[in-house]
């Protein structure tokens, strides 16, 4: 099986350098480079590959939004993000959009070859800083599920009030208590929560789509 490669990356020594050191290897063929999400898409639609190998930080389109129109527009082509950064600002959304592969740029050539050749054959192949992201990200899940199972059901209400950007008065109106027994709710939010104010519980409600339908 010979799989045939798009190169993704807004550095021309990168692109130079894996063309050098993949093009050796009798089961990959390099059939385009890009610079860009934009041009990928372009090259995708012109040479039709089996891998793209994908860069995340890029001028214009980025790796993520473009990895989220390629899972999109081209589901046959399999996503190899290919990058320098192994937060969890860049793995979760990389493999949330569809990405099936995640390997640093430091990765040995032959492990490189054997991502993409395993991706082909329907497997996901991570690098460990990857994986250790996704072990971490799972178990903040459902620590976060376990602090809003704390909270009482008029709580939970308030809270989503505060998401809402009410006021006190206002979440006091709409549930028809007293602008006190609000704060109160507050106050024992902000406590379960070990936060410091309701801000903050808004951010942390919302980044953990706690009141998404």
């Amino acid at each position: 099986m010979v799989v045939k490669v798009l190169l993704v990356d807004d550095h021309l020594v990168v692109l130079k350098g894996l063309q050098y050191f993949l093009e050796v290897h009798d089961e990959i063929e390099i059939v385009g480079q890009a610079r860009d999400g934009a041009e990928a898409l372009q090259k995708i639609e012109q040479l039709m590959p089996d891998v793209v190998l994908m860069d995340i930080q890029m001028p214009g389109m980025d790796g993520i939004e473009a990895t989220r129109q390629i899972t999109e527009r081209y589901p046959e082509v399999k996503v190899i993000m290919l990058t320098s950064f192994s937060d969890r600002d860049s793995v979760i959304p990389a493999i949330r959009e569809g990405a099936v592969g995640y390997q640093l740029k430091d990765v040995e050539p032959d492990v490189l070859v054997d991502t993409m050749i395993a991706v082909m054959q329907g497997n996901r192949t991570f690098h460990p800083e990857a994986t250790n992201q996704l072990v971490l990200n799972v178990r903040g899940e459902r620590e976060a599920v376990n602090e809003l199972e704390q909270l009482t059901a008029k709580e939970k209400e308030v809270l989503y009030h505060i998401t809402l950007g009410e006021s006190n008065k206002e979440i006091a109106d709409r549930l028809f208590i007293s602008e006190k027994t609000v704060k109160t709710h507050i106050t024992s939010i902000l406590g379960k929560l070990e936060l410091p104010d309701r801000t903050k519980a808004a951010v942390y409600a919302l980044r953990n789509k706690w009141f998404e339908s």
